[in-house]
């Protein structure tokens, strides 16, 4: 395995993740309040509150969905190669 396969999983895993997070997101939003999400925060006809819930609420989950695919996929490395790819290093 070599920077490549990395960069394949890293970015592969971030973008799976992060989709997968927005539809969690999106999901739970329209449960919570009847409605759904703003379609662009940033429209000044969105209200503050609204577009301010929905970018942390999504920042949030997206977020965290990346860390923990980013971690399995190095934890994935790792086991494959005997080692931790390039600029991920242990806690320690």
């Amino acid at each position: 395995m070599g920077s490549l396969v990395w960069k394949v999983m890293g970015t592969g895993g971030a973008i799976l993740s992060g989709i997968a997070a927005k539809k969690v997101a999106t999901t739970a939003w329209q449960k919570g309040t009847g409605k759904a999400p703003p379609a662009n925060p940033e429209d000044p006809a969105t209200g503050w509150g609204e577009a301010l819930a929905w970018a942390v609420a999504t920042g949030a989950l997206v977020g965290v969905a990346r860390m923990l695919a980013a971690r399995k996929a190095a934890g994935y490395y790792r086991k494959s190669t005997g080692h931790l790819p390039s600029g991920v290093h242990d806690a320690g």
